[in-house]
């Protein structure tokens, strides 16, 4: 373990507004991590924590990586800033040369952001600016999914699907209309897998494309495996049904791979793990390997030739951040990408796969447990609520585990697991077994 890092507690926890968290919970009884190797962090009071959840879903290579840190450290000193806006560093080239390698054919163009939320909003802008450079400017509106998640801008928080990232802000986008969700506990819990039921809900396209006329929509955005919404496996044939919708009706399809980008189901795609090839994937997250924040969009090429030959202006595309490509995050992005390949990082979640599905569902039977899901490398563990306090109960099972030495993550009454690749047969087993010893301790 690294222990060169000092495990001093801040002296006042209340400047720090933190996201997606229980603020007052939080700062009465702190979770705090002050180093990280490997599989494990290290926690304030010096215990080794077990990371089943790759931290943010990011960390697919595990922490504190030699090539990835010596990559950063090197370029910093290097070259720490170059703008993306006229001007170019090699590195930024390199990685996109590399991502498009990476995924489908046909795919071959890469657009960097810094972040998932980044990533879902320039998707969104880059499919309306296609259609309307393709002089197809009626193209405006924009289909999610009920409980679907894309991160936190406008344009994300508009075609998701969560409740409550949504109900305090306003009247979002306009023109934006949702698919409904797949998940079906009635027939299809405990399921191994893709469920069996759920294809046909993808038909709802076309009674959403009836209603707006489908010459008006530009794009449908869904994640191929939900994941924060609470890991929600998509149907067999569903992914493939809406790919031939899209097609029908000259609509794009947007898969939202920040979670399943870059081998969390086995593949280096959710894309190639399905055999579906959307016209646009988001990612982030495990592009480098959570290292430096960083996303990407990647588009077929009709995408980016058709705003290379329809362009008005000499700028294509009135779009980009500060730090797209930046030069750090492009160091660690490639070094990420090597220990993927050199480690075959994404053969070994194939390989993994089935002793974490058996693993998964060892809880079946486990009390309060109403559900499980898994695929690839992620599991899912739903809990029935407690009458009047939804989440509550699996916010108490999170704080056990974490008091036992096991990171956990939780949305709502649904536990999610999602380790890095680099996990052992015996980490797998400490994080269930001690999941089944905490879940009957628990009111």
């Amino acid at each position: 373990m690294n222990r060169h890092v000092s495990s001093g507690m801040p002296n006042d926890l209340q400047n720090y507004w933190m996201p997606f968290t229980a603020n007052r919970q939080f700062k009465q009884d702190p979770r705090m991590i002050v180093s990280a190797d490997g599989m494990y962090y290290k926690s304030s009071d010096g215990r080794d924590i077990l990371d089943g959840t790759a931290g943010l879903w990011c960390v697919n290579a595990g922490h504190n990586r030699p090539l990835i840190t010596q990559a950063v450290q090197e370029q910093v000193a290097q070259l720490d800033y170059a703008p993306s806006f006229q001007f170019g560093h090699p590195k930024a080239f390199e990685l996109a040369n590399r991502v498009a390698d990476m995924f489908p054919d046909g795919m071959d163009h890469v657009f960097f952001t810094n972040s998932g939320s980044e990533s879902v909003d320039s998707a969104l802008k880059i499919a309306l600016h296609y259609h309307r450079m393709r002089g197809d400017a009626a193209r405006t509106r924009l289909i999610g999914r009920e409980r679907g998640y894309h991160g936190t801008g406008f344009g994300g928080i508009s075609v998701g699907g969560i409740v409550k990232n949504r109900m305090h802000f306003g009247s979002m986008l306009t023109g934006v209309d949702h698919l409904p969700h797949t998940h079906d506990l009635e027939r299809n819990a405990f399921t191994k897998g893709c469920p069996e039921h759920g294809a046909e809900k993808a038909d709802a396209l076309i009674d959403i494309a009836t209603l707006h006329d489908p010459s008006t929509i530009a794009a449908v955005i869904v994640e191929p495996m939900a994941g924060s919404t609470g890991v929600l496996m998509p149907p067999k044939g569903y992914l493939k049904r809406l790919r031939e919708l899209c097609d029908q009706y000259g609509i794009l399809l947007i898969f939202d791979e920040v979670i399943t980008g870059f081998g969390r189901l086995g593949a280096a795609t959710a894309a190639e793990y399905f055999g579906v090839t959307p016209d646009i994937i988001t990612t982030a997250k495990g592009l480098t390997n959570g290292i430096i924040p960083a996303g990407a969009v990647i588009v077929a090429n009709k995408i980016y030739e058709s705003a290379m030959e329809n362009a008005d202006a000499p700028i294509e595309l009135f779009h980009g951040y500060t730090y797209s490509g930046h030069p750090i995050a492009a160091a660690a992005g490639l070094a990420t990408l090597e220990t993927y390949k050199q480690e075959n990082l994404f053969e070994r979640v194939a390989d993994l796969a089935p002793y974490w599905e058996e693993a998964v569902h060892s809880l079946n039977g486990t009390k309060h447990v109403i559900d499980l899901r898994n695929l690839g490398l992620v599991g899912a563990i739903e809990l029935a609520s407690r009458d009047g306090a939804p989440g509550a109960r699996g916010m108490d099972v999170m704080v056990k585990a974490w008091e036992k030495g096991i990171m956990v993550r939780v949305t709502g009454d649904i536990l999610a697991l999602s380790p890095p690749f680099i996990i052992e047969k015996a980490e797998i087993d400490r994080i269930f077994e001690t999941l089944a010893e905490i879940l009957p301790t628990v009111d």
